[in-house]
């Protein structure tokens, strides 16, 4: 059943660590460098030096209210959803997206579901759009810059790791790019899978001659699965098989079926999972966001809004096209779809 409360993206806006070639620099994280290369990424984005995640937050946030002609006053709640190490512990990035940009007494909400948070993003607006009448216009801020002291961006999951941000003004009845529904699933029992191993209260230092960029996740994974390349692979087929579930709930809710499917935007990964992630629902990789994810690199959270922004300005999606948002994000682990009509 689709939710009571309809509600529309007004305006993205973007911003983006300074860009860097694979080829170039794939060197310097991964001593052989074409293993790199098989993962399909051309480029990547990363800050430099001294740039944060919530100055990338913020830059987005502006230009998505500039955007929408709007001015921080205008907005009723702020939602901040950030995919990997935060700046500090114990600290709420989303109070700071709100004082850069010169909030005062809006409220604010913190999403820290790593991959995940767009999603759980924009399921918070439409809930507090149903919770409170008031609450008509809300700015949802996404952002990934990967932490070099935590993990290595070109060998931790399988993606390239790239810093950028989006962010989205969503408004209470209006009539573009309305999200319809959406879907989430959990399967607790990957809980551990990439996470990072020190500095948290269960092992706050490393023990001597170790350290987080030492840790190797998929090992990890193995290990899980007691090393059994037959479990292994049963997992693997979760994956996808996952997807295909989350997709077609969000369809039902919705009231529509695979056959209305314009587009699947996945999360920006590598080119093979793309496409496995797209036949699992039945649509050609020329219909998904491969051809960006080589260009960006896996943003985190910041993903599939950024890739819908992208084609829309392309004009690769048109008014009434149905677009479907999905992902999977790990620790967790989630398979999550929110499903837009354009």
């Amino acid at each position: 059943m689709a939710t009571s409360v309809e509600m529309g993206i007004v305006a993205t806006g973007t911003a983006f660590g300074e860009r860097r070639g694979v080829a170039g620099t794939a060197a310097e994280y991964v001593p052989d460098p074409e293993v790199v290369g098989t993962l399909g990424y051309e480029t990547y984005h990363r800050v430099a030096g001294g740039v944060t995640a919530t100055d990338l937050a913020a830059e987005a946030a502006r230009s998505a209210l500039a955007e929408a002609e709007l001015d921080i006053v205008d907005i009723d709640l702020i939602v901040v959803g950030h995919s990997d190490i935060p700046e500090y512990l114990g600290w709420d990035s989303s109070a700071a997206v709100a004082r850069a940009l010169g909030a005062y007494g809006t409220p604010t909400v913190l999403l820290t579901q790593v991959c995940a948070a767009w999603s759980v993003a924009l399921d918070h607006a439409a809930g507090a759009m149903a919770l409170s009448a008031d609450t008509d216009t809300v700015l949802v801020a996404l952002v990934n810059v990967a932490s070099e002291a935590h993990t290595n961006r070109m060998d931790f999951n399988g993606a390239i790791a790239s810093d950028g941000a989006v962010a989205a003004v969503l408004r209470r009845g209006h009539p573009r790019l309305r999200r319809l529904s959406s879907a989430h699933f959990t399967n607790p029992e990957y809980a551990d899978f990439f996470r990072v191993e020190f500095g948290g209260s269960a092992a706050p230092l490393p023990p001597e001659g170790r350290a987080d960029l030492h840790a190797d996740p998929m090992a990890g994974i193995f290990r899980h699965f007691g090393r059994d390349p037959e479990r292994f692979q049963v997992f693997m087929k979760e994956i996808s098989g996952r997807i295909a579930d989350v997709v077609d709930q969000a369809l039902t809710r919705a009231g529509k079926g695979r056959t209305q499917l314009s587009r699947l935007i996945y999360l920006n990964d590598n080119q093979q999972t793309i496409r496995e992630a797209a036949e699992a629902v039945g649509l050609p990789i020329e219909r998904t966001n491969a051809a960006l994810a080589r260009e960006l690199g896996h943003m985190g959270a910041a993903d599939q809004l950024i890739c819908l922004r992208r084609h829309l300005k392309a004009g690769e999606v048109s008014p009434g096209d149905l677009v479907a948002l999905v992902g999977v994000a790990a620790p967790g682990m989630h398979w999550f779809c929110t499903l837009i009509e354009v």
